[in-house]
């Protein structure tokens, strides 16, 4: 290890271990405790108001606990949560006080874009198993958040939607909200008498400090957050109906492309239109079918913008297309080996996912129109997209055990034109104590490419086979953690149902940290010092990265959080050793009740991989949300990158984002997208011929009216514009779609 290394060591150690300890005392935690949920006395209409008789005899949960920043602290304001149920729906009534209702935080938005503003909701341990839950939030204009904890992998999905009701107002003693929740929409355990679950309600009171209150004491020495909730038990009875869902879309498009650049004309498409059609059926309580045909699977949200400019691997996207988002952690694995956005353009799919009692299962297949490859290698990846189809097929299996530990396996399969790739894996999560857990998985893969992807890709020809391994450690208590872990990816390893862009490498890294939680008044809400060291190797044995690194990080007030991470290390790209040193500095606070602001900066060290040599760079991201009224938002972002080397400057990088929405109530919006890159080179240092200057300009509008995730309206247009050193920014294409969908709900 180099001098430099050894000296960012030494910082590490004093730090973490010098410094003194300034954490409040934990506070002491109860036993959760059971409530008795009792039956509706009369029908509720959702507006909004507690008014209805059967409010009255709900049962009623105060939220008596701030978990942060306090500590199981006095809320400096009163929240209660009222329930009762049905034979359809399962209810929740909130009435939220507050001393000034002018400082509220409530604007119209779309779903799950609303966590910087006060909202109530419920968390449902439907299976009382201490793995997974539903969470279900409103804000006080009925906007509604919903999401999938995975208790067990660690794992939060904001992307998961389902369709339930909420409303709200704003009164002059705070607000109030009223939520209905579809029996048909969420699985529990099947049983003729009463039910019980796991519960929690939740509030964000956010004002100079973002506070969270809870209807239990959290034991922050505890990791599992669902193993301390409440229990309610009722809902004798519940069954969710004929749960049938049924949701036919009709989309259409026209794509105009220009014939050559920058002087040939721009050619009108052929206007296309399909018809699609989804179903989703809960053949039981714990067991739902899914199917889809000819279903536009296309995604109306543009991507964030990635720069791909001197990257080392493939890029990573999110899943946000509802098919594959229902039940999606029934497939978490811990080698990532199902990653469904590699399912690119499906003709057909179908999915059946289920729970009974410590059994987890799950089978998909889908017929994709278009294969893409990821190929990895250790020292980066390249990926392609073919025209040849390909069917995929996943199966997942888990067996729950103990009070919060599992043991499963999975299979995946995709086979196309003289194409295969199938991985068997087994894996495990074992919860030691309430500190302590290991995940261990295991993985072997079968793969063999086709002509068009060796002689395009350069994918190794005949049949690859190889094994994959991952095993972790995690300790953590209240005011300090460590973990330890151990990767072997063999060179032939694929998974293209999955996202693992890098291959033919053994990895072992160690890292602890000292957390501090100070008492609830002062200007820090938590501090944390840490460090870790990692050494990487090819599978013979040669270096790939060996280094250390050290961080901080304080969260304080009007949600303030800022992060330093300094890390040091010995690299080897393409049989070439680099000394890299970095920096990397994270802020953002919500400056004022309507604007928030971020910075990430990166500086130090890097390597050109495209000419292997050293290199200095520097990457800047600001951005600034900034909310008028109600109604309206703009979002301004910028990443500015430079890239220098011993000749001279490669390459610099401006590429600011716009977005720009007009929401007129919860369910209706505009939005205008402009995501615009500049990138100025010096092609003097370049060994492949490259334009001094590329400029590329993406606009999309869309309108977009959401009764529900599934009945909804889109249209917009989208264009793509692209200038180089012979011509300025000139439009290449430009597209008109528009979308129908409607969900019938039986």
């Amino acid at each position: 290890m180099p001098h430099a290394s050894r000296v960012l060591a030494v910082f590490v150690f004093v730090g973490v271990v010098g410094l003194p300890t300034l954490s409040a005392e934990p506070v002491s935690i109860s036993a959760p405790t059971s409530h008795q949920v009792r039956r509706a006395s009369s029908p509720i209409d959702l507006d909004g108001a507690l008014t209805e008789n059967t409010w009255n005899t709900a049962l009623q949960i105060d939220l008596n606990f701030e978990v942060r920043p306090g500590e199981n602290t006095e809320p400096p304001v009163r929240t209660v949560c009222l329930v009762t149920y049905d034979d359809r729906f399962v209810y929740f009534g909130f009435r939220a006080f507050d001393p000034d209702p002018s400082k509220i935080r409530a604007r119209y938005s779309d779903r799950d874009r609303a966590w910087d503003d006060d909202w109530v909701g419920i968390v449902l341990d439907t299976f009382n198993d201490q793995r997974r839950a539903y969470e279900m939030f409103s804000t006080p204009l009925g906007v509604q958040i919903d999401a999938i904890r995975d208790d067990v992998g660690g794992e939060y999905d904001d992307s998961w939607n389902a369709i339930w009701e909420s409303a709200g107002r704003i009164t002059d003693q705070g607000y109030e909200v009223e939520m209905a929740i579809p029996f048909s929409q969420i699985r529990f355990q099947s049983t003729d008498g009463e039910q019980t679950w796991g519960f929690d309600a939740v509030r964000l009171y956010p004002r100079d400090q973002r506070h969270q209150f809870g209807a239990f004491a959290r034991d922050r020495a505890n990791n599992s957050y669902l193993s301390q909730a409440l229990k309610l038990v009722g809902m004798e009875g519940a069954s969710p109906g004929r749960n049938l869902e049924i949701a036919p879309t009709l989309t259409g498009s026209r794509t105009d492309t220009r014939t050559s650049l920058p002087n040939g004309t721009l050619q009108s498409g052929d206007p296309s239109s399909d018809l699609g059609l989804s179903l989703r059926w809960g053949v039981t309580p714990n067991v739902s079918l899914n199917g889809a045909y000819n279903p536009d699977f296309s995604n109306i949200e543009a991507d964030v913008l990635q720069l791909d400019v001197n990257q080392q691997f493939a890029l990573f996207f999110r899943e946000t297309r509802p098919f594959f988002l229902e039940g999606a952690d029934y497939f978490n694995t811990g080698l990532d080996l199902v990653h469904t956005r590699t399912v690119a353009d499906p003709s057909s799919a179908a999915k059946l996912t289920g729970k009974t009692g410590r059994h987890t299962w799950g089978v998909f297949a889908a017929q994709d129109d278009v294969t893409q490859i990821v190929l990895p290698a250790a020292d980066g990846s390249s990926s392609g997209s073919f025209s040849s189809s390909n069917l995929a097929t996943v199966a997942r299996y888990r067996y729950d055990f103990g009070k919060n530990s599992t043991v499963g396996a999975a299979v995946t399969d995709r086979r196309g034109s003289r194409y295969a790739n199938s991985v068997v894996s087994a894996d495990a999560v074992i919860r030691i104590s309430e500190q302590d857990s290991i995940r261990a998985s295991i993985a072997i893969s079968e793969t063999e490419y086709n002509a068009e992807m060796i002689s395009t890709l350069g994918a190794p020809p005949g049949s690859l086979g190889d094994e994959a391994l991952n095993i972790d450690y995690n300790h953590g208590e209240r005011g300090w953690w460590v973990f330890a872990s151990y990767r072997d990816f063999g060179d032939g390893f694929r998974s293209d149902s999955g996202f693992r862009p890098r291959v033919g490498l053994r990895s072992f890294e160690a890292s602890g940290a000292k957390v501090w939680w100070p008492d609830q008044d002062g200007f820090i809400n938590r501090a944390a010092w840490g460090a870790s060291i990692d050494h990487t190797e090819r599978q013979n044995g040669a270096l790939l990265d060996e280094g250390v690194s050290s961080w901080f990080n304080i969260q304080g007030p009007r949600d303030s959080f800022m992060s330093i991470f300094a890390s040091a290390s010995d690299r080897v790209f393409a049989g070439v050793p680099f000394d890299v040193w970095s920096v990397d500095l994270d802020y953002n606070v919500q400056a004022t009740a309507n604007m928030r602001l971020s910075l990430d900066a990166t500086f130090g060290d890097w390597i050109d991989f495209a000419h292997v040599q050293p290199a200095e760079r520097m990457t800047l991201r600001p951005s600034v949300r900034y909310l008028f009224g109600r109604h309206f938002s703009l979002n301004l972002a910028h990443i500015y990158s430079l890239l220098d080397v011993a000749g001279g400057r490669l390459f610099r990088i401006h590429a600011p984002e716009v977005r720009v929405i007009q929401q007129f109530n919860a369910k209706a919006f505009v939005r205008l997208i402009l995501q615009y890159t500049d990138i100025q080179r010096d092609p003097t240092l370049y060994t492949s011929v490259v334009d001094a200057n590329t400029q590329t300009l993406l606009s999309q509008f869309l309108f977009s009216y959401k009764i529900s995730p599934q009945t909804a309206l889109f249209a917009g247009y989208m264009d793509n514009q692209l200038g180089t050193d012979a011509y300025d920014l000139t439009r290449t294409d430009r597209t008109f779609f528009l979308k129908l969908g409607y969900a019938w709900v039986r």
